[in-house]
């Protein structure tokens, strides 16, 4: 696809691959691609769920700081809302979505990651958010998505130290998912994707924005943005045949309609 990020589909599973050696930096032109690969992936109705994945060296060791070492404010202002929009493509893509961490993933890797549903990490994998260290904070998301995920206390530990996070504490802080030995990072991360091929894709798409979006607001908003959703499956076919097959025993073969 791009030259820098492919997109592979197979048992409609997609793969979003990144591979600029060695480290998989993001620079600009990855970051588009990452953006195009995820409304690509977003818009086939062939594919059910979707992997993030660096390859078996590493996830994304960070932004391109060559890249951006010489610019101004105001080479950065236009940037960063280049930069975000990318990453929020990602974070839009309405299927569930996987990261399949090895090595390292940092500062843009470690938000990159956190765009996705679920991360599953490999043993010797290591993230964080180490802006802090080159005299700047995450840019891409890293001061949002991360408190919202590990909680307030345990981000600003991440961003305020830069420091790296080994899988196993990433795991207990709630960072990652799953932990497996590193050989194993990709195929895990398949295996759980393909729990969701032949699900009721409406309604995943549905829950995942319910969630997310509920994220954003008060109680009482989300609930609204719930009972929306909610109201509004019920014109599918798919809440027909999943009632219809709870009703007969039967295992629910669903459309996607």
């Amino acid at each position: 696809m791009g030259e820098f990020v492919s997109v592979e589909v197979a048992d409609q599973i997609a793969t979003i691959r990144l591979d600029r050696p060695k480290m998989n930096a993001l620079n600009g032109q990855v970051q588009l691609e990452i953006a195009e690969a995820a409304r690509l992936v977003d818009a086939d109705p062939q594919v059910q769920a979707v992997i993030l994945y660096g390859g078996a060296r590493v996830f994304a060791a960070g932004a391109d700081i060559k890249e951006m070492a010489d610019m101004s404010y105001a080479d950065m202002a236009p940037h960063s809302r280049t930069l975000q929009a990318c990453f929020t493509a990602v974070a839009q893509i309405g299927k569930p979505v996987i990261a399949a961490i090895t090595g390292y993933a940092l500062g843009g890797g470690c938000e990159l990651a956190l765009c996705a549903d679920f991360r599953v990490a490999g043993e010797s994998a290591k993230l964080g958010q180490p802006e802090i260290l080159l005299g700047i904070i995450p840019g891409a998301g890293g001061t949002q998505r991360l408190p919202r995920l590990i909680g307030p206390a345990r981000a600003k530990d991440l961003i305020f130290t830069g420091r790296h996070v080994p899988a196993a504490e990433a795991r207990e802080m709630g960072l990652v998912d799953r932990v497996v030995p590193d050989e194993q990072v990709y195929t895990a991360a398949l295996e759980w994707a393909a729990t969701f091929v032949g699900g009721p894709a409406i309604a995943l798409r549905a829950a995942k924005q319910a969630v997310d979006q509920g994220l954003e607001v008060d109680l009482d908003t989300g609930l609204e943005i719930e009972r929306l959703q909610f109201s509004a499956l019920f014109a599918t076919d798919d809440a027909k045949i999943g009632m219809r097959a709870f009703a007969e025993k039967s295992k629910p073969k669903f459309t996607g309609q």
